[in-house]
């Protein structure tokens, strides 16, 4: 039973401090702010003026992203489980667990790359007007 919880808080401790690195301080997201996630799009897509050539192209990359940040999630659970049997150990081999860093690491990368392309993807089929109008509708939702 300890050992099982030594494995959980190692997985808390890495999933926290990977979120850390991911947002190192609070506030407007310079990145974000100029990208439409596709639920706001398809959510808003009468409203905008959203064509059917356009629906269509969003629709096949989001199914697109969306298999493979399945495909990428299967794998980021196997290597986490990996180092989680890496650190429980005694005597930690250090090689091997920065090793087992870099690969969910790199998984995590190529995870915030799937969505940012699909972001960029959606934003450059949109129109300068319908950018604009997802801004406005953005500025009119309630913040979280």
């Amino acid at each position: 039973m300890r050992v099982g919880l030594f494995a959980f808080c190692a997985y808390l401790f890495l999933t926290a401090a990977l979120a850390l690195a991911q947002h190192p301080h609070p506030g407007p997201d310079p990145i974000g702010s100029d990208l439409f996630p596709p639920e706001l799009v398809m959510g808003h897509q009468q409203e905008i003026g959203l064509t059917e050539e356009q629906r269509n192209f969003i629709k096949g990359e989001i199914q697109k992203a969306t298999t493979r940040f399945n495909d990428l999630q299967w794998q980021l659970q196997e290597e986490m489980e990996t180092m989680i049997s890496v650190i429980k150990e005694q005597s930690v081999d250090e090689q091997r667990a920065l090793s087992q860093l870099d690969k969910i690491l790199n998984i995590e990368r190529e995870i915030k790359r799937v969505h940012i392309t699909l972001a960029l993807r959606i934003k450059n089929k949109l129109t300068p007007e319908q950018q604009e109008r997802l801004k406005a509708i953005r500025k009119r939702a309630p913040q979280n």
